[in-house]
């Protein structure tokens, strides 16, 4: 009853006393146990950001900006931004209701509004952000 590894010898029995000897063989090293690690933001970028929230400048959207004559009359103010603007819009029709009411998602215009909005009666709520680009000089 041999077997071919060599773990048992040929001349031993399984119900003899002895205890086989076994070959020595090294157990395979742990593999290191590796962590997903985040990217952590360097001192490069880190000075970069910090550099540019600190002077307090405002870039963008959020920097204010001369509007049109009509946007004015809206607003109420000579410079806004366009995030500012957007939400004194959506006021402006909640407001005064101008939503259709069986499709919310899209806006009845008043003069006000028509006047911005290139004369049109009705705008998608998607439209907003592109027909007041004009108005930003």
């Amino acid at each position: 009853m041999a077997l071919s590894s060599g773990l048992i010898s040929s001349t031993s029995s399984f119900l003899s006393a002895e205890t086989p000897s076994f070959p020595s063989v090294p157990f395979p090293a742990a593999r290191p146990f590796y962590l997903r690690v985040s990217r952590t933001p360097t001192l490069a970028t880190a000075s970069k950001q910090a550099s540019s929230t600190s002077k307090g400048e405002l870039r963008g959207i959020m920097k204010p900006r001369r509007v049109s004559p009509e946007m004015q009359a809206l607003v109420g103010a000579p410079e806004i931004s366009r995030t500012q603007a957007l939400k004194l819009i959506w006021a402006h029709i909640k407001e005064n209701n101008l939503q259709d009411p069986e499709n919310k998602r899209i806006i009845i215009c008043d003069e006000k509004l028509k006047k911005i909005f290139k004369g049109r009666d009705r705008v998608g709520f998607l439209e907003v952000a592109g027909l007041i680009t004009p108005h930003f000089l």
